[in-house]
């Protein structure tokens, strides 16, 4: 175990967290070995904020499609259209777009190598062993003076070294990647993203058609076991009539609903990404908060590794919740409230044909914080609220 080489930082997974935090560990110079495993491609809708794209350099030949509009389809098959006025939201492809972020990690200076992590384990001197079998399936090893943990929600690094972590809650999603029709159907738009919110598609979240340029993204997610989310993407495809269009990839994974309380394990193992929980509650986005994470937990081993004291790990989260914990907050109570039922469900679309909420809501998406410079508008949906809970205005 001597001749083990020994990084600075292992980074444990390739997403777009992982990805970010080896760059920026790179970059400040550090040793940096980067695992990930072959062909992992994470279900999701892919889309993104032009936030991200300038936030974190992001070339625009990544994105496969801009979304101008959305259209929200409540139980009733009642359905509100909004634009979305003063910017768009962007798609990408995450087999492209991780592989670049990977790549951009490379460039600046990390190791990157295929391997599937098995076990963490310490050598005599108390220090981090990661143990991975390599593209071939040969057993490997490496040292390890900090461990980055952004293997997902389900985090075998968080799972061994980081207490609680296997508590994470999350729902699952699946979706599949269909061809783009020559002709599509009527009702699809290549600008527009479809949210279904309706039980036999989703019971306690949603369901999309997003495009994604001469593809599309059709899933759903649910935290109820036994739902079949394969029949209701199935019914979802005959709904819009993308049936029979050709299936290129059929993907499944959990998605975290709510941040770790701990993300660290006091000494040198911190959690990032999907494996820290950082993906909003009740819209699911979680490719622009696995790259903050990504990038303060680069941070935050920077500043361990130059400074040897292991409190500078808890520093990730603690300026993650700081810039990002009440809009989670706000989101986890419209999630566990307005998606119970689809009583509420109707009720929560009505909503949505206000303009203040409309506004607001792609206001606070693209700028990533709840919008507080139109006090009057949020009274206004205040009391709307309280005007749809108790009734006062049908859905």
């Amino acid at each position: 175990m001597t001749d083990l080489k020994t990084f600075d930082a292992v980074v444990v997974g390739g997403g777009p967290a992982g990805a970010t935090a080896a760059t920026h560990l790179a970059r400040r110079g550090f040793s940096v070995l980067l695992l990930d495993r072959a062909g992992r491609i994470k279900p999701c809708g892919g889309a993104v904020p032009p936030r991200l794209m300038a936030e974190f350099e992001i070339p625009d030949s990544l994105l496969v499609a801009r979304i101008t509009k959305a259209r929200m389809i409540a139980p009733s098959n009642q359905h509100v259209d909004i634009p979305i006025e003063g910017g768009y939201v962007g798609m990408v492809n995450r087999s492209t777009f991780d592989e670049w972020l990977r790549e951009r990690a490379r460039t600046a200076g990390a190791e990157r190598r295929t391997g599937t992590f098995e076990t963490f384990e310490r050598d005599e001197n108390g220090v981090a062993v990661i143990r991975y079998k390599d593209a071939e399936g040969n057993p490997a090893a490496v040292k390890a003076r900090a461990v980055i943990g952004a293997d997902g929600a389900q985090s075998a690094i968080g799972h061994q070294a980081v207490p609680g972590a296997d508590k994470l809650k999350f729902v699952f999603a699946y979706h599949e990647f269909v061809r783009t029709p020559t002709q599509p159907p009527a009702n699809y738009e290549a600008d527009r993203c479809d949210v279904y919110y309706q039980g036999p598609l989703s019971p306690d979240f949603y369901a999309w058609v997003f495009p994604h340029g001469d593809t599309v993204s059709i899933g759903t997610g649910t935290a109820l076991k036994g739902f079949s989310m394969r029949q209701a993407v199935t019914d979802l495809r005959k709904t819009i009539g993308l049936d029979s269009a050709e299936t290129l990839r059929q993907e499944g994974a959990p998605i975290p609903m709510e941040p770790l309380k701990v993300w660290d394990n006091g000494r040198d193992v911190l959690l990032a990404g999907d494996a820290a929980g950082v993906v909003a509650p009740a819209s699911g986005e979680g490719i622009y908060y696995a790259m903050v994470g990504g990038r303060l937990a680069g941070e935050s081993v920077a500043e361990f590794l130059i400074t040897g004291k292991s409190k500078a790990l808890a520093g990730a989260r603690r300026r993650f919740m700081k810039a990002h914990g009440n809009v989670f907050r706000v989101l986890g109570v419209m999630q566990r409230f307005w998606y119970s039922n689809d009583n509420r469900r109707e009720r929560f679309v009505s909503i949505c044909r206000d303009q203040d909420v409309q506004q607001l809501t792609f206001d606070a998406y693209m700028n990533k914080e709840l919008v507080k410079a139109k006090p009057l508008a949020h009274v206004r949906i205040f009391l709307k609220n309280i005007a749809h809970l108790t009734g006062l205005i049908k859905a």
